[in-house]
């Protein structure tokens, strides 16, 4: 495996999704990448020398932010909104959808799991009930 600015890239992958492994970097900025070197895109990792190697690690450091640096400048960013109060500070905080989208049928990744709120039929009450002792019963039978 080949080692690029600190992140393992498989050496049986093709250079340019080889490129997509490192955070920061997709599939336009890869490919604007190797053009700049002028390394054909579908070599495979394995098959590119030291000279190529260095050629990209040298545009990439030269012209993009990646890895640690961005993730760094991206959470300063969030804690910044944050901390000045701005719409999309308080999503944030609240851990809701930034960027408009709904919330009242959608948004289930960001909220996460369904929680039921309001009253509940006395037949559905009776069940969870009968449920709990249920369940808190078995175990004592079954340990005699």
């Amino acid at each position: 495996m080949a080692r690029l600015l600190g992140v393992q890239i498989p050496d049986n992958k093709r250079i340019e999704y080889a490129l997509t492994f490192l955070y920061g970097i997709g599939w336009s900025t890869s490919d604007k990448i190797l053009s700049q070197v002028k390394v054909d895109k579908n070599r495979q990792v394995k098959d590119l020398t030291e000279t190529d190697i260095k050629k990209i690690i040298e545009v990439i450091e030269k012209n993009y932010k990646i890895e640690g640096d961005l993730r760094e400048e991206i959470t300063g960013d969030i804690k910044r909104l944050k901390e000045i109060n701005s719409y999309r500070g308080l999503r944030h905080i609240r851990n809701l959808p930034v960027k408009g989208q709904r919330t009242r049928s959608n948004a289930r990744t960001k909220r996460g799991k369904r929680k039921t709120v309001g009253a509940l039929r006395k037949e559905t009450w009776a069940k969870m009930e009968q449920h709990k002792t249920g369940a808190a019963a078995k175990p004592t039978e079954s340990s005699k």
